[in-house]
């Protein structure tokens, strides 16, 4: 299935008083990536819904990792690769780099969820997989 990047431009509205980059930042952008890599393979997330009947792919995990600092001026490139799927899951990788330095790595758990019998439920992922990675 291969990777799916995206490069980001930090500047001062990205970093916190310390002008390194504020760490809730890394989480909305791993969710962009994720977002934007499901509107280049399948339309978007609107459209991934629609087509699947589910209300939404929704984040149940995340976690990340900073073993470097980011700052305004750096180019960084966030790669999203697609670690494991499971029945009812989907674990997304992330690793942020400024030239060969690594800034972040994190992780997401994914779910898709459907409305059954009034209540928010985990879907089968396989619906999922099809769209995004039709070779499997």
């Amino acid at each position: 299935m291969g990777e799916f990047t995206l490069p980001i431009s930090i500047s001062f509205g990205h970093c916190d008083p310390a002008a390194i980059v504020f760490y809730p930042n890394y989480f909305r952008w791993f969710d962009r990536c994720f977002h934007t890599f499901l509107a280049e393979r399948a339309g978007g997330h609107k459209a991934i819904c629609a087509e699947l009947g589910a209300k939404g792919i929704g984040l149940i995990d995340v976690k990340a990792n900073f073993p470097s600092p980011a700052v305004e001026g750096d180019e960084m490139s966030l790669v999203l690769s697609i670690e494991k799927w499971s029945d009812k899951t989907l674990t997304l990788g992330y690793e942020g780099k400024v030239g060969d330095r690594v800034v972040v790595s994190g992780s997401e758990i994914r779910g898709l969820f459907i409305q059954k019998d009034g209540r928010m439920r985990a879907g089968e992922m396989a619906p999922l997989r099809a769209l995004l990675d039709p070779a499997s």
